[in-house]
């Protein structure tokens, strides 16, 4: 394949999980019902955390914010796979690649962001648990959420941005099911230090910051909880935190997996596998987890679902 600057007129080409057709119908309905979970679960814990007034602190409006952002993460990637797998197509436009470039690093950046600011809440009710509703006041919880999407959106720009000035070859294979950023960037006949030296930039800030000040909070959370003399006082103050930490375990391991796939083996198919365990099935997870850990949840679920089985009745008897 010839060089050449033809940036905007590329065809890339997503080589996907597998070639043989005879798996193609088992994949679908396997990522068809993942997704179809995902964006379910997730819209469940937002729809309960906006109509139970029980709901409305700061630690369940992070949550909802959290479950819009996963909703937005999986429907980045999944959907595209889906159309290539039913069209039996490869192609993506380079308008598309990049699009699907940003928003999987707006979504990614907004996870990392906030699962920072809920181990920060965390560290304040079990750390300072009087001080609690002084510090975490309604319009700074709005403000840390704006905030994190705010520098998810500018953060997502230069890593999106500077592909452009890149040139490619004509119809480039990615070994991947989404337009993955390192992926690109070895396709990239022209040099691509720029674009290295700004991604780790933005890992830096928006990736590193973060998991440091979830490391240091939660660091103190264990000093505390270690602190109580009761082993009833520790269950409790360790259950209050324990599925955003197993949350926050789960996103950042397989992420970290993925890298180290990446580094430690020249197999794509492995790097692939991995990544769809942080794009696919960590989203699917996480509303399951906050829903079976935590009883709130699971009572305003119930509330918000009689709720529906009760209007559909009342509509359904005004009709007949």
């Amino acid at each position: 394949m010839e060089r050449g600057n033809q940036t905007e007129t590329s065809n890339f080409v997503l080589l996907g999980f597998t070639d043989d057709p005879d798996l193609h119908s088992l994949l679908f309905g396997l990522l068809l019902a993942m997704y179809l979970v995902t964006v379910l679960g997730n819209l469940l814990i937002i729809l309960a955390v906006v109509s139970d007034s029980h709901l409305h602190t700061p630690m369940y409006f992070f949550l909802s914010n959290l479950s819009l952002a996963d909703i937005g993460f999986t429907s980045t990637t999944i959907p595209k796979a889906l159309r290539n797998i039913h069209t039996h197509s490869k192609g993506i436009t380079f308008a598309g690649c990049i699009s699907q470039i940003y928003f999987f690093v707006l979504f990614g950046c907004q996870d990392n962001l906030l699962l920072t600011v809920m181990a920060y809440d965390r560290f304040v009710a079990i750390c300072h648990p009087l001080h609690y509703v002084v510090i975490m006041k309604p319009w700074l919880c709005l403000i840390m959420a704006l905030g994190s999407w705010f520098l998810s959106v500018l953060g997502a720009l230069p890593g999106t941005l500077t592909i452009l000035r890149l040139s490619f070859c004509t119809n480039i294979e990615i070994p991947h099911f989404f337009c993955d950023l390192p992926e690109i960037l070895k396709l990239a006949c022209s040099d691509t230090l720029i674009n290295n030296i700004v991604v780790y930039s933005v890992i830096i800030v928006l990736v590193v910051f973060p998991l440091t000040g979830i490391l240091l909070s939660y660091s103190q959370i264990f000093s505390s909880i270690l602190r109580i003399s009761s082993d009833r006082g520790k269950y409790k103050a360790f259950s209050t935190c324990g599925s955003h930490l197993l949350v926050v375990s789960l996103f950042y391991g397989t992420s970290l997996g993925v890298y180290l796939s990446s580094v430690a083996t020249l197999s794509s198919r492995i790097t692939l596998m991995a990544s769809v365990m942080y794009t696919m099935v960590t989203p699917m997870l996480n509303p399951f987890i906050y829903s079976l850990r935590n009883r709130d949840i699971k009572v305003a679920l119930g509330r918000f679902l009689s709720k529906m089985v009760s209007h559909r009745e009342r509509v359904h008897a005004h009709l007949s």
